[in-house]
């Protein structure tokens, strides 16, 4: 481990998180990063039981925990609260699931990046509201099994792009992230700390009883999502500026889909579309990356 990883540990053992659980090793992450001078809010989600029952809890870190639309809405407030008290540089941590950003509170995600909030938000992105019973949202990806999306009626559209949504809000920073490159994560979130205004990353979070792995596999599966170009790992500045941040290996999608219970009904028809699907969001990224260095070096 390189010497510059931080070694403070602001989430404590105790925690009621499942074996393996992607959202657990986001937070871990995510606190290690921005230190003690935080203050967490959490809307409804796996982490309003994974941080323990009240009044107790496993975090080091002040939790204001509130209702599931209003995350952004909830991190404003005690931002101004703050900064009326003379505290600008303690740090507002919005920390949500993909059912809370991508579907229930996007509405005030999305005021608080049109008023430009000096917040971070992270979404630990586990791909359904996993909480409640495995329900598909709008994170959840193409086919894919879910409680209400069973094999016979699997979930279909593609995976909701919240990095562009953000990006049109012309955010000041956005980047993609995933609990199998934790250093890559660190180094993204204390960059946002370092940057007035809408932070959003977006963590991929695997769920081992939702995505139907073993509990020891949530790493490995989390690292062929982005070698298979399935979840890349990138950064956009002020909406406009993309970075890819990590080189995918060019893995099969089937490798990952087939690696997953939640996928296991897929034919190959079903695999190759999804593989057809992939290789065309991965060309658009690319041509976003190329486009803005292009304009960079115009004369």
């Amino acid at each position: 481990m390189r010497n510059d990883y931080p070694h403070d540990e602001l989430l404590q053992s105790g925690h009621l998180a499942c074996q393996g659980c992607g959202g657990t090793m986001t937070m871990r992450h995510c606190l290690k990063a921005l230190g003690p001078d935080t203050i967490c809010i959490i809307p409804a989600c796996c982490w309003t039981i994974i941080s323990g029952n009240f009044p107790y809890s496993a975090l080091t870190v002040p939790v204001l925990h509130t209702a599931f639309e209003t995350t952004a809405a909830a991190a404003s407030g005690v931002r101004a609260a703050l900064d009326m008290q003379g505290k600008p540089n303690t740090t507002v941590l919005g920390f949500a699931g993909d059912g809370g950003t991508f579907d229930i509170g996007l509405q005030s995600l999305s005021g608080a990046a049109e008023r430009n909030e000096d917040i971070i938000y992270i979404c630990y992105d586990n791909e359904a509201y996993m909480n409640t019973g495995i329900q598909r949202s709008s994170a959840t990806p193409e086919l894919a099994w879910t409680t209400t999306t069973p094999e016979t009626r699997p979930k279909l559209g593609p995976k909701k792009n919240m990095i562009q949504i953000l990006a049109a809000h012309k955010a000041p920073y956005c980047a993609t992230a995933n609990v199998a490159w934790p250093e890559d994560l660190i180094r993204k979130v204390k960059r946002a700390a370092g940057i007035r205004g809408t932070k959003f990353i977006h963590v991929l979070s695997p769920c081992p009883p939702g995505w139907k792995i073993s509990s020891e596999m949530s790493i490995e599966i989390a690292r062929l999502a982005t070698h298979s170009k399935v979840f890349p790992i990138y950064e956009v500045i002020n909406g406009e500026e993309y970075h890819i941040n990590i080189a995918p290996k060019n893995v099969p999608v089937k490798d990952y889909l087939r690696a997953q219970g939640r996928f296991r009904h897929l034919s190959n028809e079903d695999i190759q579309h999804i593989q057809t699907r992939i290789d065309y969001e991965w060309k658009i990224l690319l041509q976003r990356e190329m486009t803005e260095s292009f304009q960079k070096n115009m004369p």
